[in-house]
């Protein structure tokens, strides 16, 4: 066969480039990295090499979450910027769509998570084996007996977001992992979008606010079979 040649990076999709970092807002339903077979070898990582060869991938979004990811140009400023992200020294801030009405307008959820090992990818609550992970979230939006949060994760672990919404009893709208499948169909695509990265230039020492357009769409009435 062939070998897969990927499309390179949108204009329309770069949000930040300079001489070191490329930064992308990539679509739901794109892989962050290669996936296993060919029919998952388009992703954010090869998009980004084919706009420019030196790009190098720092974090992840999961296939399903839209968003900002940024890439460092060369070996200097990726492993700068990985350590920036290892040492939590980059800001993050989500939007998401959960099901229900949040009765105050701020919070945090502070459980450990791991994996649950006999149903892998997925995570679960652990109070006893579980790595730390904290989440702030906010009031933005309240409709259709749903809840527009933004999101604040100060730890970095799988599938945090969707397991401390769905542990707090308000499950991101349209996820088919965490979600019953009324709250499922609420939504064509998860309500998960990666609005926000403030950092400090890892070269420069500037700072950088980068900030990718949503295009959450929010509650849809449930869908029948």
């Amino acid at each position: 066969m062939p070998a897969y040649n990927p499309p390179a990076a949108r204009k329309s999709d770069i949000i930040f480039e300079d001489e070191y970092l490329l930064a992308l807002n990539k679509p739901s339903g794109l892989l962050s990295v290669p996936g296993r077979g060919d029919h998952l070898g388009d992703c954010a990582e090869l998009r980004a090499k084919a706009h420019d060869r030196n790009a190098r991938t720092v974090h992840r979004l999961d296939m399903d979450t839209s968003g900002i990811l940024l890439f460092g140009k060369g070996a200097e400023a990726h492993r700068r910027l990985s350590n920036m992200f290892a040492e939590r020294k980059i800001a993050k801030r989500y939007l998401a769509w959960v099901a229900g009405l949040l009765s105050t307008e701020s919070g945090e959820i502070d459980l450990p998570l791991c994996v649950d090992w006999p149903n892998r990818p997925l995570q679960k609550v652990d109070l006893e084996n579980g790595k730390p992970s904290l989440t702030f979230w906010q009031v933005l939006e309240r409709r259709d007996n749903a809840t527009l949060l933004a999101l604040s994760p100060k730890t970095g672990r799988t599938h945090q977001l969707r397991v401390h919404c769905m542990a707090i009893g308000h499950p991101i709208l349209g996820d088919r992992f965490y979600a019953d499948q009324v709250i499922r169909k609420r939504a064509s695509r998860l309500q998960l979008h990666a609005e926000r990265l403030e950092l400090r230039h890892p070269m420069t020492d500037e700072e950088v606010i980068l900030q990718a357009p949503s295009d959450l769409s929010g509650p849809e009435s449930a869908k029948s079979d």
